[in-house]
């Protein structure tokens, strides 16, 4: 007998025929972007709406897009930043989060509540005097400028919290009695148990760096230096002019990344959101 509380078939359609036509709607931007950069640029401006080219141009877009500017630098740059980042992110708000999840002291709630406000400023805000103090310091221009600014994560803390909370403490009390620190509890028990939330916030904080446009365009005046957002920049200023075929080759070149590192990881990082919410 079937469960009168199951979904009916039509119900389910319906429900796969919505999704599918949002995930059409929010990935026609992409699928638009990667077929201007097979087109060249005859077709690009036609007055129909044609996704597959009529003559085929993508060897000669992306090596435009590859030999015009140092776009692979770019994208190390891109990988510099991101990498250095989310170490240094891990390494001070994974121990922050402990403290506030599994530890009560003097200052606790305040401490917390500071750091939940922060949220509420937006980066753009603190921006000129980031500009200021790194000016005063001589690090504009380098990757210090690129890093620097970002390695507090707030967000990054109150996921960690929300995950290190949902483990026992039991388990705490057992590593301790068994001679363990709180450095080596942190780093040897409670950060692979929170692998997923770690993941979590790993795309979530590549994702948002390697697509910052804003800050790189305030600091970095050197072109070797730039990201692959102020690289694409560059690129349209200097050398695609109205040629958008390589343009777009270069920018889907500097999505893939992301969409891989995505790819890869995408069953940890749903582990991770939810698991990071677990507990208030």
């Amino acid at each position: 007998m079937a469960d009168p509380l199951s979904p009916s078939l039509a119900s389910r359609f319906a429900r796969h025929v919505v999704l599918m036509s949002l995930a059409l709607i929010y990935l026609l931007p992409f699928v638009w972007m990667l077929s201007i950069s097979l087109k060249p640029a005859s077709e690009i401006f036609d007055a129909g709406f044609n996704l597959i080219p009529r003559e085929w141009a993508a060897w000669e877009n992306y090596s435009a897009a590859l030999t015009r500017v140092p776009l692979l630098r770019y994208l190390l740059n891109g990988v510099v930043v991101c990498a250095g980042i989310l170490v240094v992110q891990i390494a001070l708000a994974f121990p922050a989060a402990y403290c506030f999840a599994k530890i009560k002291f003097r200052g606790h709630d305040l401490a917390w509540g500071l750091t939940m406000l922060s949220l509420m400023v937006p980066f753009q805000a603190t921006a000129i005097p980031l500009y200021i103090f790194l000016y005063h310091l001589g690090l504009l221009d380098s990757y210090s400028a690129l890093i620097l600014p970002f390695i507090a994560s707030a967000f990054g803390m109150f996921m960690f919290r929300q995950s290190i909370k949902s483990i026992p403490d039991d388990l705490i009390h057992a590593a301790r009695l068994d001679g363990m620190g709180e450095f080596e509890l942190v780093w040897r028990v409670l950060l692979p148990a929170c692998m997923p939330t770690v993941i979590a916030f790993s795309i979530f904080s590549v994702v948002w760096h390697w697509n910052d446009y804003f800050w790189p365009l305030l600091v970095i005046n050197t072109q070797d230096l730039a990201t692959p957002p102020l690289g694409t920049m560059f690129f349209a200023n200097e050398e695609a002019g109205n040629d958008y075929g390589p343009l777009m080759a270069g920018t889907v070149l500097i999505t893939i990344p992301l969409v891989v590192f995505f790819l890869f990881a995408q069953k940890r990082f749903i582990e991770g959101v939810t698991f990071s919410g677990v507990k208030a």
